[in-house]
């Protein structure tokens, strides 16, 4: 294959095109922000189930707090009662003295039941300063995931306004060369990853090892419009004052 070897110079040109687009691809997968983003989801989940579970204690105190709180109400009521009744002067001796043992019961009982009570409310209000505490963590996971997420879209954004303007270019660029060079370099460029290189001292800008004497050799005989190859990686090597031929 043959080519001009200006023409041929030019793919270099395009070869910086094509690295730079290459780089875009690989950033856009190798964001940090995207790593951020994964552990900042597990974070919030982690924070989520914290919450909940905090939440489920407070609820479940509450629950025991109300049942008390009733059993309370029940027995003043009930003391309430006996007294009224005491009072009354309508009951017995014997009635009155088993009035008097319940109410002493009652009292006892009374008395045990707020015990309990007071110790459920400190264990509420321990658990509730949890909960406050609980979602404070969760905003604020919450703010790191969306800070990651405005940092990753706008990294984004940044690397599809470059592709956008870089493949412009490739495609004007594309149109001056002969559709067999094009081809050539396309077709090297996708397997190898570059499809032209300088060689700059003797050394294959692609795949960066030293020619030996014999490739050396054949790139001197070979004409300035010959079109060579690497012979190890096989990118299209450009010649100039640089190659030390």
């Amino acid at each position: 294959m043959k080519a001009d070897p200006a023409v041929q110079r030019r793919l270099l040109d395009l070869a910086q095109v094509d690295a730079e687009l290459a780089r875009v691809t690989h950033r856009r997968r190798t964001l940090p922000e995207i790593a951020e983003i994964a552990e900042a989801e597990q974070q919030v989940r982690a924070k989520q189930d914290a919450l909940v579970a905090i939440e489920t204690t407070l609820g479940d105190l509450d629950r025991d707090v109300k049942r008390q709180e009733t059993e309370i109400d029940q027995v003043r009521a009930r003391e309430e009662r006996d007294r009224k009744l005491m009072q009354s002067g309508s009951v017995g001796a014997k009635q009155l003295t088993d009035l008097e043992h319940e109410l002493a019961t009652l009292q006892r009982r009374q008395g045990v039941l707020e015990d309990d009570l007071l110790e459920l409310m400190e264990r509420r209000e321990a658990v509730e300063a949890d909960v406050s505490f609980a979602r404070v963590e969760l905003d604020k996971s919450r703010e790191t995931h969306e800070d990651a997420t405005r940092r990753r879209d706008a990294a984004l954004a940044d690397l599809e306004a470059t592709e956008t303007r870089r493949t412009a270019d490739r495609s004007t660029m594309a149109k001056g060369f002969p559709d067999d060079l094009l081809k050539a370099y396309d077709r090297q460029r996708e397997q190898r990853g570059i499809g032209a290189a300088l060689i700059q001292s003797r050394r294959c800008g692609a795949c960066r090892i030293e020619l030996d004497r014999s490739a050396v050799s054949k790139l001197k005989e070979a004409a300035a419009d010959e079109v060579v190859r690497c012979e190890e990686c096989g990118a299209i090597l450009v010649r100039t004052s640089e190659s030390g031929l």
